[in-house]
């Protein structure tokens, strides 16, 4: 059995009120190994949990660095700070998701408020 590939996936801030035009400024890259369907591999997660990463990138922010991690329900989580769960954000429902291009992907931020962001990039790491 082959293991499925890690993919470095880049999403940008989708229109919302506030930004008519998305914002090319608040975005993250994830690595994630994908299916040739473009979802999430768990069983390839498992094999490669440490290899899973997210980058967050806001104006007028430093750049958050973190790992993406199995949470309660299917859930993926952001996680920034081991040591604490206040930072952590939470990819609305990841698991059923497609990871190509176009698509929409919501994360709920860690001020608690969901935000969608479309994906523009998919590629092998």
């Amino acid at each position: 059995m082959t293991k499925a590939p890690l993919y470095r996936i880049e999403l940008e801030l989708a229109r919302e009120p506030g930004h008519p035009q998305g914002d090319q400024a608040h975005s993250y890259r994830l690595y994630f190994p994908l299916t040739p369907e473009g979802h999430i591999d768990p069983s390839a997660y498992r094999d490669t949990p440490d290899w899973c990463r997210v980058v967050r990138r806001r104006p007028g922010e430093e750049e958050a660095r973190g790992r993406i991690v199995r949470g309660p329900n299917n859930s993926w989580v952001f996680d920034y700070v081991e040591e604490t769960t206040t930072d952590d954000e939470v990819g609305f429902r990841l698991a059923e998701e497609r990871f190509v291009l176009g698509e929409y992907i919501s994360i709920r931020e860690d001020d608690g408020k969901m935000h969608v962001f479309r994906v523009i990039s998919v590629r092998p790491d």
